[in-house]
């Protein structure tokens, strides 16, 4: 990465050839991390000596990276020529497709990513912070499966539905019933998690 004269990271053209070689090579589309992966190829976002890397470093590579494909998605619709699926899960080149210009005026993550006041103020406590919410989102889904599977029930459903089956199985497993304790135990930490 260079610095331009008023101080802002500048990436350098060659990267963006670098970044449309590699996805065209995957018409599937590629992982973030794969794509970072066959980019330190080419010599670019070099790992850190440190194993694991720090957050902070991890971060930074991430960043570039997505301020990278944001603008380069902007060219390639410029100039219509593609559209880029931007996702840690999928970075994907698809043919172009009147319309989808539109589509990026309202975007949140493209107006971050673009703005490079975020790279400069984001501290290494931010990062373990946003790290330290993202497993807990993971987590809290992880307990929404499983409380949906304790009341029978999957995704996609509403509060009116999970209400009814809580009913349901309360009613059956309640122990004045002739139910078993723990499994209404089970059911109601369900409920909880679910209507939290």
């Amino acid at each position: 990465m260079v610095k331009s004269s008023n101080s802002k990271p500048r990436l350098p053209g060659a990267l963006f050839s670098a970044i449309e070689t590699e996805l065209s090579q995957q018409p599937g589309g590629i992982k973030e991390y794969d794509l970072i992966q066959a980019l330190q190829g080419h010599g670019y976002f070099e790992s850190s000596a440190k194993s694991p890397m720090p957050p902070h470093d991890l971060f930074h590579i991430h960043f570039m990276l997505f301020h990278a494909l944001y603008l380069l998605r902007d060219r390639l619709l410029q100039e219509k020529q593609s559209w880029l699926e931007i996702s840690p899960l999928k970075i994907q080149l698809h043919p172009y497709l009147e319309g989808k210009e539109a589509l990026t005026t309202g975007d949140k993550l493209r107006a971050y990513y673009l703005d490079l006041n975020h790279i400069d103020n984001t501290t290494e406590d931010d990062v373990c912070e946003l790290i330290a919410s993202f497993w807990n989102k993971l987590s809290k889904c992880d307990k929404r499966d499983d409380a949906l599977q304790t009341l029978g029930l999957k995704d996609p459903i509403d509060d009116i539905t999970i209400k009814q089956a809580y009913r349901r199985l309360a009613m059956e497993h309640h122990p004045d019933r002739g139910g078993d304790k723990e499994r209404l135990q089970a059911i109601n930490t369900a409920i909880n998690i679910l209507l939290d």
